[in-house]
C-alpha cells in the first residue's frame, strides 16, 4: 500500500497534524463552518473531535470489485455534511446514531476487520472525520494493517482536503448526486454542490486513476462513480453522465443506482414523494449508453 511509504517517511504524521490543525477552524468541507471542533464546537456535520461510528462489520452489498467473495470491511461514520431529505440511512447520517470512540479504538476496528479476511476497509461518509481517519491509519500500521482503503463519500468535498488523502486512499467511491445546484440545495442543503463535486471527482481521478482489479476482479485502486437516479429527473442524470464521459473519460466505471424510495423527509418533499419508476431508470440507462459509458453496473 502506498500509505506505508508515507508512514515510513513521516509524511503521514505530518498530514495527521495538518488535518487536526484544520479542525480548529473547520474548513474540511464546502460548508466552511469555521468552528473550533477541537474545543467541542460543532458545525453542519454536528460532531466535534472524536470519531463516532455506527458500525464496523463485514459488508457484502457493495459493487462486486469492492465486496468480492470475502466482503468489504465497512465502517459507517455517524452524521454527515449533507442533509439529504431522502437518506435511507438517516438514523446514522441525520440523527447521529453511533458511539464516540478514540482514534486508537478506530485503528483496532480496522485491524480486527482485516483479521476477518475482508478485501478492504471501506469508510462510509468519512469526510468530516478525515483527520481522525488519518490518525487511526497511523496507529493501525504498526499493528500490521495493510489493506486497501476505500473512501465512500457523498462527493461534497474540497480539493485541498482531498489532497491530504493522496497516497492514502486506494479506491474512491464518490456520489455524483446532482447536475443542478437548485436541486442540491432543495434536497440536500448543499450549496455549490455541482462545482465542488466535479472538482472533487477530478482530483480523485488524478490521485488513483481508473479502476484496476486483480485476476479475481477485486479492486486494487481507482475510482467508481455512483449516481442515484431520482424521480422526475431530479438528479440531472443525462447531464451528469455526459459530463463524466467528456471530463473523466468513457473508460470510467459507473454504478447507476435504482434504489430510490421516499425515505426520511422525502414523503413531504415535492419531487421526492414517490418511488422511481422503471421508465425513469431506463431513461437513465439510455443516457449512460448514449454517453458511451460501458464500464460499471446497472440494476435489474
Amino acid at each position: 500500500m502506498r500509505y506505508l511509504d508515507l508512514y515510513n517517511s513521516g509524511e503521514l504524521l505530518r498530514r495527521v497534524r495538518e488535518g487536526y490543525r484544520r479542525l480548529r477552524s473547520c474548513d474540511l468541507c464546502p460548508h466552511d463552518c469555521r468552528v473550533d471542533r477541537l474545543a467541542g464546537a460543532t458545525g453542519v456535520c454536528r460532531v466535534g473531535w472524536r470519531p463516532r461510528i455506527a458500525s464496523a462489520n463485514v459488508h457484502r452489498g457493495e459493487e462486486p470489485p469492492i465486496s468480492g467473495e470475502r466482503g468489504s470491511g465497512t465502517i459507517f461514520l455517524s452524521n454527515c455534511s449533507l442533509s439529504c431529505r431522502f437518506c435511507q440511512n438517516f438514523p446514522i447520517s441525520q440523527l447521529g446514531n453511533g458511539t464516540d470512540i478514540t482514534t486508537l479504538e478506530l485503528a483496532g476496528r480496522m485491524v480486527r476487520l482485516q483479521g476477518q479476511g475482508v478485501h478492504n476497509i471501506n469508510f462510509v461518509t468519512p469526510g468530516h472525520f478525515l483527520p481522525q481517519i488519518l490518525a487511526a491509519l497511523y496507529l493501525a500500521i504498526p499493528q500490521g494493517f495493510s489493506l486497501p482503503i476505500v473512501w465512500n463519500s457523498s462527493g461534497y468535498e474540497k480539493v485541498d482536503a482531498l489532497r491530504l488523502l493522496d497516497g492514502v486512499v486506494d479506491i474512491y467511491l464518490p456520489d455524483m448526486k446532482y447536475a443542478g445546484d437548485e436541486e442540491a440545495v432543495r434536497y440536500s442543503s448543499a450549496p455549490g454542490y455541482r462545482e465542488a463535486n466535479r472538482a472533487a471527482v477530478r482530483e480523485m481521478l488524478r490521485q488513483v486513476g481508473h479502476l484496476r482489479t486483480d485476476r479475481e476482479g477485486i479492486a486494487l485502486g481507482g475510482i467508481i462513480v455512483r449516481h442515484l437516479v431520482l424521480p422526475e429527473g431530479g438528479a440531472g442524470s443525462q447531464e451528469t453522465l455526459a459530463w463524466i464521459a467528456e471530463n473523466l473519460g468513457r473508460e470510467s466505471h459507473i454504478s447507476l443506482m435504482k434504489q430510490f424510495f421516499p425515505a426520511h423527509k422525502a414523503p413531504d418533499t415535492p419531487g421526492l414523494q414517490r418511488k422511481l419508476t422503471d421508465q425513469e431508470y431506463e431513461e437513465a440507462v439510455v443516457a449512460l449508453e448514449d454517453a458511451g459509458l460501458e464500464n460499471g453496473w446497472v440494476q435489474e
